[in-house]
Formats: C-alpha cells, structure tokens, sequence
C-alpha cells in the first residue's frame, strides 16, 4: 500500500518561510517514475495546483506563487519538498501532495499539512 504524508506545515508570519514535505512509502514503491505535485485547497473553493515536477525533472508553478515557492524532489529518499519563501496570508490553505505517473495516470494523494500565514 502506497502511502504520501506531508510534513512541515504550521502557523508563519507574513514574509516568513515554510519548508514541506512529502515523504512516499510502500513495498517496493519509488516516485522515481511518477510525476509530483503540490495543490492547496481552502474551505469552499476548488484544489488547486501550486507546483509541479515531472519524472523528468522539469518544475511548473502557478502564476500565484512564481518566483517565491520552489519545488524539488528527491528520488533516493522517495520525498518531494516545497520550500516556501515570502508567504502571505493568501498562502493559508491545506496543502496536498500528489504523485501520478503519466503511463497509467496511477496517482497516490496524501493527507495534507495545514499553513497558516497571520500575523
């Protein structure tokens, strides 16, 4: 059984930093080949994508959080992080990670990491 769980979340300032995590298991499971990404989601509206990396390496970000968020991801230890630099109270959300692979579109969901930006 495939499991994701994000790490790292918590209450910042505004203009403070956030690193998360999301750190996959399961019995012979690598995120090697599976593309990731992070969505956030508030209450009554929609998920939505905040940053992406391919299998490939290559990283997507909403328009929202360019040049302040970055992800990356580290297939030797099976976990992607998203550092978070800059945060405004917009940011505060729960954030979800998610791992799809593009040939079979199998895609894993973790739990989500609540960030809160106030003062």
């Amino acid at each position: 059984q495939v499991q994701l769980v994000e790490s790292g979340g918590g209450l910042v300032q505004p203009g403070g930093s956030l690193r998360l995590s999301c750190a996959a298991s399961g019995l012979y499971f690598s995120i090697s080949p599976y593309g990731m990404s992070w969505y956030r989601q508030t209450p009554g509206k929609e998920r939505e994508l905040v940053a992406a990396v391919s299998a490939g390496g290559v990283t997507t970000y909403a328009d929202s959080v360019k040049g302040r968020f970055t992800i990356s991801r580290d297939n030797a230890k099976s976990t992607v992080y998203l550092q978070m630099n800059s945060l405004k109270p917009d940011d505060t959300a729960v954030y979800y990670c998610k791992a799809r692979r593009a040939d079979t579109a199998l895609t894993f969901w973790g739990q989500g990491t609540q960030v809160t930006v106030s003062s």
